[in-house]
């Protein structure tokens, strides 16, 4: 699946978001406009003015609505999340080649909110994903003590968990010290 630079921005961003969210005993993430202004310069989010509580509870609201797409059991259930959260936005697309940037497309209306923008861009990029026959791809994290949000990219569809190195790994070193405990018995 070809994925685009923006698109890869945009999925990059709502994993980000979706993974910001409270799990159990964790905090939020994302708990105040300072975090919130972070965020959209960790993402180059562009076209974003001065940002308050009320985008806050906005993000807030759409981070829940996207954490169903990464839940979502088939495309159908996917689709339509991701069909509410576009058409919320207020989609508007429109090609641009702000920033250095070759030409690339932008979903939200220009002035849009911080959260309409996510919607769209975001809710866009994963909409692909569903078109493609991909929804699969757009996975959480299979260690059980982690429920973090990833897309899966491998060729053959075959990730497991949101990070090789800690989640993966982690549970293999734990299988390991299983067996040779087994086996020292």
């Amino acid at each position: 699946m070809l994925i685009t630079h923006d698109t890869r921005c945009s999925l990059d961003a709502v994993v980000d978001l979706v993974n910001t969210a409270p799990e159990d005993d964790t905090t939020d993430a994302l708990p105040d406009v300072e975090a919130l202004a972070e965020f959209v310069r960790k993402h180059d989010i562009s076209d974003v003015g001065v940002l308050s509580e009320i985008d806050l509870a906005a993000v807030h609201r759409i981070r829940g609505r996207f954490a169903g797409v990464f839940a979502a059991q088939d495309a159908r259930t996917a689709a339509a999340l991701i069909n509410e959260l576009v058409a919320a936005a207020g989609t508007t697309p429109r090609l641009t080649d702000h920033d250095g940037y070759d030409w690339h497309v932008h979903y939200f209306a220009p002035g849009a909110s911080v959260a309409d923008h996510l919607a769209a861009d975001c809710g866009m990029a994963l909409a692909f994903f569903v078109t493609a026959g991909e929804q699969e791809r757009l996975r959480r994290c299979e260690a059980p003590d982690c429920r973090r949000a990833f897309v899966d990219v491998s060729r053959n569809r075959s990730r497991r968990y949101c990070d090789s190195r800690t989640c993966g790994n982690r549970l293999h070193v734990a299988a390991y010290r299983a067996r040779r405990k087994e086996s020292a018995s």
